[in-house]
């Protein structure tokens, strides 16, 4: 059993405080770096496709975990960041010029759409995330002279300081970089005053209020931030495709970034990677498995949104926690055991909660 005692000031800004989570990190990380030579390509293009999806989870749940802001639209500034990206390039932009001014670009619609929530939020805010996406796909769609239109539009490859990203394990090695960057910046972010403003706006407008925090401003913050964050994940995913297509950004991406945040455990970064990870493989897995299904099951139409519908359901009935909370539980059982108790994670009830400050 391990007792988590402070011994000086610097121990509660610790990322990794103990030696079993530089060991358990350690191993993540040679795992991570030998996975290209070990994989099949297959598995690999895999990967960059997860680390994809995990830099835009982080990004949801910025805006939706931390700071209590639904968004439907986040498929949106993918786009924004994929097809700014790939114009950016085939202007003769170098790489890190045109992923800053793809993200910064998408940073500014997000400051567009981020303004109404200083007066909207719930299903109102989300109803307007949701038709900005669809305006944006329109958009998208019929500015051909920009994006081609649905005849799409192609993507050079990646070229860095001179060396060329193109190729599949070049580009793993990227994604994971910008994961590994993200994540960082991310976490400090939510350790510092910002990310304690967020939270406070999450779980009481009123008390953050009184306690002076502009909640406006930061909700409009969190917005910005977020959607800086999707558009790198968008330029990644352009490079991912090589060929865009508005089709590639619908609502479904939109609604499998938030069963990526929801499903990982709302308010945590792990969450959203542990949340990335299985959604983002669930088509893969199901794929595997139709073979050994009876005939009238594995030829039905919507298989794939059956199992995201009944895979949300069981965790809102069973584990509302997510992922993260599965993963706290199971790690307290191992560091406890055997003085673990059932009813250690025991749930409160919750009798009141009111935004009413008007």
């Amino acid at each position: 059993m391990r007792f988590d005692y402070d011994t000086s000031y610097a121990d509660p800004q610790r990322l990794l405080r103990y030696r079993s989570q530089w060991i358990a990190y350690g191993t993540l990380v040679l795992a991570l770096i030998a996975a290209p030579w070990v994989l099949p390509p297959y598995y690999v293009g895999e990967l960059n496709y997860l680390f994809i999806v995990s830099i835009a989870s982080l990004a949801l749940m910025i805006l939706t975990g931390y700071t209590g802001q639904v968004s439907l639209g986040h498929a949106a500034f993918m786009a924004i960041g994929a097809y700014a990206h790939a114009w950016f390039l085939n202007n003769g932009l170098g790489f890190i010029a045109s992923i800053l001014c793809a993200s910064a670009l998408t940073a500014a619609v997000g400051l567009v759409i981020g303004l109404p929530a200083i007066r909207v939020s719930g299903l109102y805010l989300a109803m307007i995330t949701l038709a900005g996406a669809l305006v944006t796909e329109q958009i998208i769609g019929r500015w051909k002279d920009v994006t081609g239109g649905y005849s799409g539009l192609s993507v050079p490859a990646p070229i860095v300081f001179g060396f060329d990203f193109g190729s599949l394990r070049a580009f793993y090695f990227l994604c994971l970089f910008v994961l590994v960057l993200v994540l960082s910046g991310l976490l400090n972010l939510m350790r510092g005053r910002t990310g304690r403003a967020f939270v406070g706006v999450r779980d009481s407008e009123a008390a953050a209020y009184t306690l002076g925090i502009w909640v406006g401003g930061h909700k409009v913050l969190a917005f910005v931030i977020s959607a800086f964050v999707t558009g790198i994940a968008g330029a990644l995913l352009a490079h991912h495709l090589q060929f865009l297509t508005p089709d590639g950004f619908g609502l479904t991406l939109s609604m499998e970034l938030v069963l990526m945040v929801v499903i990982g455990g709302l308010g945590s970064l792990r969450g959203a990677v542990f949340g990335a990870v299985l959604i983002g493989l669930l088509p893969t897995l199901i794929s595997k498995i139709k073979p050994a299904l009876p005939a009238s099951i594995a030829t039905q139409f919507g298989l794939e949104t059956f199992v995201f519908g009944l895979i949300l359901a069981l965790f809102v009935m069973f584990e509302p926690a997510g992922l993260n909370g599965r993963w706290i539980k199971l790690k307290v059982l191992l560091q406890n055991f055997p003085l673990y108790r059932r009813n250690t994670f025991r749930r409160g009830k919750v009798y009141m909660h009111s935004e009413r400050y008007r």
